[in-house]
């Protein structure tokens, strides 16, 4: 249950933020939200055992996400289940703190910005150049980094008895 809740949380504040922020190339916002994505990274642990529910749980959030906000069905989807195997792969292979989970982050955020300009540039949806790729993850890293440490903090202070596996 708490995984959901995140996930929501984390779906109704990106779309409260896109409406309020400027999050397009040159506007002045050093905020470009990006919690779903992250949420992704920080669910793990609850599906740590259940590998299969926690993929099938996030190709459903990215076609969710793709109805509300892109309008591409199976977009994000297909490019958070890529994000997923990584997260995996993360929480398998390295150690998850307060600290290192800064770097995981921005390395979700950069991989997912670096395969959206990927594609967009390939399809020739919008014209798309390494320069602004960088911009927008450099500019979506702050606002992330400081959502997923406030949900880190909260998911260290939830009591064990209600969570199913402690958050390392």
């Amino acid at each position: 249950m708490i995984p959901i809740i995140i996930i929501i949380i984390s779906i109704l504040i990106d779309g409260i933020l896109t409406n309020f922020l400027p999050y397009l190339v040159n506007d002045l916002s050093i905020f470009t939200p990006l919690l779903t994505v992250v949420s992704i990274f920080i669910i793990y642990p609850f599906y740590r055992k259940q590998n299969k529910k926690y993929y099938k749980t996030v190709f459903l959030i990215g076609i969710i996400y793709d109805l509300f906000y892109t309008n591409l069905l199976f977009f994000n989807a297909i490019l958070f289940l890529i994000i997923a195997l990584i997260s995996v792969f993360i929480h398998k292979h390295y150690e998850v703190s307060w600290f290192s989970i800064i770097i995981y982050i921005a390395l979700i955020i950069s991989i997912y910005e670096i395969l959206t300009g990927g594609i967009i540039f390939m399809f020739k949806l919008v014209p798309i150049s390494i320069n602004k790729i960088i911009y927008k993850i450099s500019h979506s890293l702050l606002l992330n980094i400081i959502y997923i440490e406030i949900i880190y903090v909260i998911l260290k202070l939830i009591p064990k008895k209600y969570k199913k596996i402690s958050i390392n």
